[in-house]
This record gives structure tokens, C-alpha cells and sequence, in this order.
């Protein structure tokens, strides 16, 4: 699997130490809570507000470099839109990993 890195984002960041940090402090802070409500979504099994919180997170697992995870949630965004949750496990260990790394950064 892939790891989540901030390669992406010391590119956008181009040396500026504070845009980089405001910019990890933006993602540690939303992160949670975008999590949060997915499971909550999941949960109560509303297909659109799984679909709408997918389509927020995938651009975060881009940010973090996992191109295959971005993939992969284009298409269970697209499975939840038709009431099918058959990635749910593989999406929850992918956010399961970016909560573990973002611990670490």
C-alpha cells in the first residue's frame, strides 16, 4: 500500500516554512473531522453524503501523494452514487493510514 507523504505539498510550499505549515495545519485540522463525518454518512447509510465526503477526502489523499487511493476513491464515489459500499473496507484503511501519519507530521 501506499505510504502518505508531503512531497506535494514542500513542492506548493516552494521553501515558504510558514505557507507549509499553515498548509499541514489546515489538513491536520480538517482531516478529522471529514473522516468523522464519512462514518457517520457510512453509517447511516446515505449514499449521496458518503459520496459528497468521499469526493472532499480524495483530493486530500492527492495532496498526500496516494495517486492509487485517489483511484480508488474516484470509484467508490461513483459506487456510492448507485448505493454500493463494496470499498468501504479499503477506503477506511486508507483513511485509517493518513490518521496514523498525520500523527507523525
Amino acid at each position: 500500500m501506499e505510504q502518505p507523504n508531503l512531497n506535494y505539498v514542500h513542492k506548493l510550499a516552494d521553501g515558504n516554512t510558514e505557507f507549509l505549515n499553515q498548509f499541514i495545519s489546515i489538513i491536520k485540522s480538517e482531516f478529522p473531522e471529514e473522516n468523522e463525518t464519512y462514518i457517520n454518512a457510512v453509517n447511516a447509510k446515505d449514499n449521496k453524503a458518503s459520496a459528497e465526503i468521499v469526493h472532499k477526502l480524495k483530493h486530500k489523499f492527492n495532496i498526500l501523494g496516494l495517486e492509487k487511493a485517489y483511484g480508488l476513491a474516484v470509484t467508490y464515489e461513483e459506487q456510492l452514487l448507485k448505493g454500493t459500499y463494496d470499498l468501504h473496507a479499503e477506503f477506511k484503511l486508507i483513511l485509517e493510514k493518513i490518521t496514523t501519519y498525520l500523527k507523525t507530521i
